[in-house]
């Protein structure tokens, strides 16, 4: 090995560049946005991976012990040793949890290039240091403040040689050396130690007060003894006229050398809370999976013949929600919640029309057919990959504009990691344990602590999508009292434990192995992992766990009954869910009274007027009560349907505007004669014909609001059947969810990535044959025409490869090595190491040769 490549890096750009290849795919993979666009060579890597975005989300992703190593670094000489390092974090005494974890985050650190260097020269990148070194402006969570040296800086040399000599210190010929040896007696234990053994008590007192944070404090113009004595010792410096600093070194002193107060080597477990045998977790899960599936259908169906009005910022109106919530017969933000996860499903949208409303979707017609399970499924997943958050609805966005149901602003691409991540900690604990809120709350913010607070003093964003997850997952079944349901650990890909184990859900550290399903998204199967078959093919990943859901969770699902009880007080109790074509003729034919356990329908004169509508007759009424109940069919519901079905029909409302027509004129007389029919303003065009001006519909309505049972009819005068099923939208297809950053990029991508860097690097660095000075760095070498064809046809002889600049046809400059393999009519064909295929060049566009040097 030469002795270059046995020095240590001076650059990141260096230290990459001794990486292979299997380690820049890694740091690709934990930073995607590095290879968005791919960099062309390790030079512009490392420069993109310096920049204050790429480092702020790299910072961001950090669990807390790594940002607080990365944070120790930022107050420690650049460049650091791993001992110091370790001494900032474990202390003098040592902490043996921060000695066993630091070797792993160090190597994750420097995996995602947040810091470079070997362990006897570590370097944390400039950006991360700007960002996390302690300043007035911006304090440290260390609760360190400024170093001697900076604290000094503005201070005159005569006031530095005063310190230095009251301290016990000899005078110095100059202030750099008086600081260095200021500095030296804070940093030295002993020397310290005999220094405050002779501080009065009361400036042992500021120091203890200051010692943890933060660091600055206000003092009088003519300080107290006690404050004088520190000030003329340097234990406190002045940084600004009343305001004075605890020094860094002295701070760390009465620290015992430890950087932060707590360190936090170790992630908090997720403590178990309540046990439940898995069996009545599952039943509770599934019961509530039923529930929800109930829910979204009465939502749809609310909305069957159109929904409410669309705003003209888009969403649903306050108004309209809180009907639609007393129609669900749930709280404003349930109900919220409810029509958001049928809007991720696809199964509603907006129709599209000039008066634009919401409506079912044709999917949702789809979804009505499949088994109950796969609905269930197609909701879950839905919701686990959804960005928009229900729980914003409500609040306000960063404009003090109000968030709206189904309206724009609600897309928080964080939420399916978290909603992930909270359902893969449950998944630690053994089958049917729940954990305590709270711990699961200190987990998370632990994987990613706070790095500044909220302006509106709420919670951070992703601690209100975890209580949001544990709440919604209990609602749709995915849980069930607080522990995860076995079909909702394969909803997530993971096996159900053995009884009495707990397998610990992995950490987020940074490049750990633990890759929870994201955006559903799944890791790659392991090895001889078996691929369910469908008829169409092979399913994917996601999809295979989302049929071993629905497989665990379709037979704790109640059986579907034929059947309902008719009670003699014009009511109907289903003592279960029905099937649906039974479920959907009574919802036509009856009001619903209650849900629960069971569901009690009522007959109504208006109910059995809306069967009726709808085309049929009373002699199907009493077959299909006759067929469906338990019970004998009571007398007062056979009058009813008789009585209505004898009056239905008996009016005609068609178009005029609108006309009613009746073969009984009596009749006709009596509506004329109510005055509550005043306001149709109906006249008589004959003795058996009413007309009004206003729309049928409207006609229809008043007559049957005065006590009749009129039927529509066409122009050709046949009676109209209605449904209430009529309104949908065009085909929609569901909302997108925004990705969190650029996606991660798969294997494929990061191969490629690899190569083509690597050519680069190739291309930028290569030392050239001919003498006199090379390119600077990203110059483009410069030759004649003429001396460009002479090169490039002598290499097509000789074989060899040269260095060439190439300006494509966009205008972008770049540096490649190829090799020639014929030139003609004014082309170049060569193999180019860069993209690592053969290529063709026109002559004009490249801007100069250079040849290799043979080594």
């Amino acid at each position: 090995m030469s002795p270059e490549a046995s020095s240590a890096p001076r650059s990141l750009a260096e230290a990459l560049r001794a990486r292979d290849d299997a380690s820049l795919a890694a740091l690709l993979r934990d930073r995607p946005d590095l290879v968005a666009p791919v960099p062309t060579d390790l030079t512009q890597l490392a420069t993109r991976a310096g920049t204050r975005a790429s480092v702020l989300r790299a910072l961001e992703h950090l669990d807390r012990f790594a940002l607080q190593v990365a944070q120790a670094l930022a107050v420690a000489p650049d460049p650091a040793t791993y001992d110091t390092l370790h001494e900032l974090l474990a202390g003098d005494d040592g902490d043996p949890a921060v000695t066993e974890a630091l070797p792993e985050t160090v190597a994750a650190l420097r995996r995602q290039a947040l810091i470079w260097g070997d362990d006897d020269r570590l370097h944390l990148v400039r950006t991360a240091r700007e960002l996390l070194a302690p300043s007035p402006q911006h304090p440290s969570p260390t609760g360190l403040g400024p170093t001697v040296r900076e604290a000094t800086s503005g201070m005159s040399p005569g006031r530095v040689q005063q310190i230095v000599n009251t301290a016990g210190l000899p005078s110095t010929h100059d202030p750099v050396s008086a600081v260095n040896a200021l500095t030296a007696l804070f940093a030295d234990r002993k020397r310290m130690d005999a220094l405050l053994a002779g501080a009065p008590e009361a400036a042992r007192e500021v120091l203890t007060r200051l010692m943890w944070g933060p660091p600055y404090g206000q003092v009088t113009a003519d300080p107290a003894a006690h404050l004088r004595w520190l000030l003329d010792r340097g234990l406190l410096l002045p940084t600004a006229p009343g305001t004075v600093v605890l020094p860094r070194e002295v701070a760390l002193h009465l620290r015992g050398g430890r950087a932060h107060r707590v360190p936090e080597p170790v992630p908090p477990a997720v403590e178990p809370s309540v046990a439940h045998a898995p069996g009545i977790v599952d039943a509770t899960a599934a019961g509530q999976a039923y529930t929800a599936l109930a829910t979204v259908e009465e939502l749809l169906k609310h909305w069957d013949q159109g929904g409410p009005a669309v705003l003209r910022a888009g969403g649903l109106s306050v108004r309209d929600l809180k009907r639609t919530a007393v129609a669900l017969d749930a709280p404003e933000p349930l109900a919220a919640f409810w029509i958001e996860l049928a809007y991720a499903a696809g199964l509603l949208a907006s129709d599209g029309a000039a008066d634009e409303r919401y409506a079912p979707t044709p999917a949702y017609d789809t979804w009505l057919e499949r088994p109950v399970a796969e609905r269930w499924g197609r909701l879950a997943t839905a919701w686990l990959a959804a960005t928009r958050t229900a729980g914003l609805i409500g609040g306000r966005d960063i404009k003090d504009r109000a968030l709206s149901a189904l309206g724009p602003g609600l897309d928080r691409s964080a939420a399916p990691e978290v909603r992930h991540r909270v359902l893969t900690l449950l998944a630690g604990l053994p089958a049917g344990v729940a954990p305590a809120p709270e711990a699961v709350l200190t987990r998370l913010t632990w994987e990613r602590p706070l790095r500044t607070p909220q302006r509106d003093g709420t919670e951070d964003l992703r601690i209100r999508l975890a209580r949001w997850t544990l709440s919604e997952a209990e609602l749709l079944g995915v849980t069930g009292r607080g522990a995860l349901a076995g079909h909702g650990r394969a909803l997530l890909g993971l096996a159900l434990p053995e009884a009495g184990t707990s397998a610990e859900a992995g950490t987020s550290r940074p490049g750990g192995d633990a890759r929870p399903v994201i955006d559903g998204h799944a890791p790659a199967a392991a090895e001889g992992t078996t691929t369910v078959e469908r008829p169409t093919g092979p399913l994917s990943l996601t999809e295979q766990t989302t049929a071993t859901a629905v497989g665990l969770l379709a037979p704790l699902l109640p059986e579907p009954l034929d059947h309902v009880l008719l009670q003699a007080d014009l009511t109907a109790v289903a003592p279960g869910p029905l099937l649906r074509p039974l479920a959907e003729t009574l919802g036509v034919l009856a009001d619903v009274e209650s849900k629960g356990g069971a569901t009690v329908y009522r007959f109504t004169p208006a109910s059995v007027r809306r069967a009726l509508d709808a085309g049929q007759t009373a002699a199907d009424l009493h077959a299909f009560l006759a067929q469906h109940s338990r019970t004998p069919v009571p007398q007062p519901l056979t009058y009813l349907i008789d009585d209505v079905a004898r009056r239905h029909g008996h009016l005609r409302v068609g178009v005029a505007s609108a006309y009613v027509r009746c073969d009984d004129d009596s009749v006709l007389n009596e509506i004329i004669a109510d005055k509550r029919a005043a306001a149709l303003r109906l006249r008589r065009l004959a003795p058996t014909v009413l007309a009004a001006p206003c729309d049928p519909a409207t006609l229809l309505e008043g007559l049957r609001s005065l006590g009749y049972a009129p039927a529509a009819e066409s122009s050709q005068g046949d009676v109209l059947i209605t449904r209430a099923d009529a309104h949908r939208t065009p085909p929609r297809t569901a909302p997108e969810p925004v990705p969190e950053g650029p996606p991660a990029p798969d294997h494929v991508l990061l191969t490629a990535a690899v190569r083509a860097i690597r050519a680069g690097d190739l291309a930028a660095t290569a030392p050239l044959k001919a003498p006199g000075p090379q390119p600077a760095g990203g110059e483009l070498p410069r030759t004649s025409p003429a001396d460009t064809l002479a090169t490039m046809q002598a290499a097509v002889m000789t074989g060899e490869a040269v260095w060439i600049g190439y300006v494509n046809a966009d205008g972008a400059a770049s540096q490649r090595v190829v090799a020639p393999i014929r030139v003609e009519g004014g082309f170049v064909t060569a193999y180019d190491h860069t993209a690592d295929e053969v290529r063709t060049y026109p002559l004009h566009r490249i801007t100069g040769v250079a040849e290799l040097a043979e080594d």
